[in-house]
């Protein structure tokens, strides 16, 4: 059964609410889209969705203006809470290709200043009751809306976590490389950068953390406590009933994501590699990149290439369509927060098979999938073949996990996150009121 997401009047908002008042907000949201995922889906979700029940000034990236403008178009009631205000990106093209986090730079010196710019004559026209810096998720970016005199919120918030130094040589050298130097540069980032010092401490009250882990380094390294709310939204529609899998068939098992060293597929490879012969599977692999060479090549080297289908990177609908005719759901990512793939594979029925950290570990629960220990690359690939001969072998056991799937994913509803964050806005903007009334300028605790 389709989940309907309704609009509702903002008579049945305050009631829902319990007459919980209408706050004007303005929202940084770099990336904003209703047609995208990653980033984007994400800071348009979150701003649809809380503007069910405030009314939102939203600063975006102008390059998703003829999206949005086609969205506000199609649907003309939007534009009473979601006004939209572009900001143009300078972008440093060639050094990105060389060196991509120079994207950076960018963002930060040039279209955040830019932003803030639109944020200020917005303050000074408008008056905000609560700001809210929304997307890009990394802690490095907080952006400037901090600076205004109304109550921050920041988050949801991700990108504090290290990967895995053990799963790191099971990445090749170039993943390898990287994740080390990220791991480095996380480490230093924590401690030393300045922004996000102040941000968080302007914040105190409004951080909104991505996962449990995020929650833990943020008090850790900042001295902040937060809200866990995933970033990740369901889709606008869940299936009534999982698919069932017949005696006859082979176990179906999908992968979806870019082809880079951290979404390392070829732990899966090898695990496939190392089931018994009696075990019947299939293998639906989504997206490309530049890995998408080797990993054939290995798949292979390791005889499976006749049961695995490389499938390329399909538009949304025919990729959740793949997802929804599987038995199975396999993430193999060291490094993610909460992948939207595995919101859409519970939605669609399916549970999951993955990395016991990262988002994963908040999301995937006894009852909608397996969650295997991330420990060596050795252990990672034997307990992940583990789990997917126990599916195999237990049709009741998966499709048990496939109901649960479908439950959990209700779990992540938008109007969900709306509330939540109606919560955090509502203390947020009472505190600062009351310290007002105390002549306080002091900081505050959830």
């Amino acid at each position: 059964m389709a989940l309907v997401q309704e609009h509702p009047s903002q008579d049945d908002q305050a009631a829902h609410l319990g007459g919980s008042p209408r706050f004007k907000v303005l929202v940084q949201a770099y990336a904003c889209s209703p047609c995208r995922g990653s980033e984007a889906g994400i800071g348009w979700g979150w701003a649809e969705a809380l503007s069910r029940y405030h009314d939102l000034w939203i600063i975006t990236a102008k390059h998703f203006e003829p999206e949005i403008e086609h969205e506000l178009d199609r649907r003309p009631e939007l534009r009473e809470r979601m006004k939209f205000n572009y900001v143009e990106r300078e972008r440093y093209r060639l050094l990105e290709k060389v060196w991509p986090p120079a994207y950076l730079w960018s963002y930060r010196r040039q279209w955040q200043r830019a932003a803030f710019e639109v944020a200020e004559a917005l303050y000074r026209e408008i008056g905000f009751d609560v700001v809210h810096q929304l997307t890009y998720e990394g802690f490095r970016v907080p952006g400037y809306l901090w600076k205004l005199d109304a109550p921050f919120v920041w988050g949801p918030i991700g990108g504090l976590e290290q990967t895995n130094w053990r799963l790191l040589p099971g990445l090749g050298l170039r993943g390898l490389i990287h994740f080390t130097a990220r791991n480095v540069l996380n480490s230093i980032h924590k401690r030393f950068l300045s922004e996000p010092k102040r941000a968080f401490q302007r914040a105190r009250g409004g951080v909104i953390s991505a996962t449990a882990e995020t929650r833990r380094q943020i008090l850790q390294y900042y001295g902040v406590d937060s809200d866990v709310i995933c970033e990740i939204g369901v889709p606008p529609a869940t299936v009534k009933s999982p698919s069932l899998r017949r005696a006859s068939e082979p176990l179906r098992l999908a992968w979806s994501g870019l082809h880079i060293p951290r979404k390392a597929l070829p732990f899966l490879l090898h695990s496939l590699a190392g089931l018994p012969g009696e075990v019947h599977w299939e293998l639906s692999i989504l997206g490309s990149g530049p890995c998408t060479r080797a990993w054939k090549r290995l798949a292979g080297r390791l005889n499976l290439a006749d049961r695995c289908a490389w499938l390329g990177s399909l538009p949304r609908d025919e990729a959740v369509s793949v997802v929804r005719q599987s038995h199975v759901f396999v993430i193999t990512s060291v490094y993610d927060l909460t992948s939207t793939v595995i919101i859409e594979a519970l939605a669609q029925g399916v549970p999951v098979v993955c990395p016991d950290h990262c988002g994963f570990s908040d999301v995937i629960t006894a009852d909608s999938g397996i969650k295997v220990p991330a420990g060596t690359p050795r252990q990672l690939v034997r307990h992940t073949a583990d789990a997917i001969r126990r599916l195999w072998n237990d049709e009741e056991l998966r499709r048990c996990l496939a109901g649960g799937a479908i439950r959990r994913a209700a779990d992540f509803s938008w109007e969900n996150k709306a509330k939540m964050g109606d919560h955090i806005y509502q203390r947020v903007v009472g505190k600062t009121r009351r310290m007002k009334d105390q002549g306080s300028t002091a900081g505050f605790e959830p």
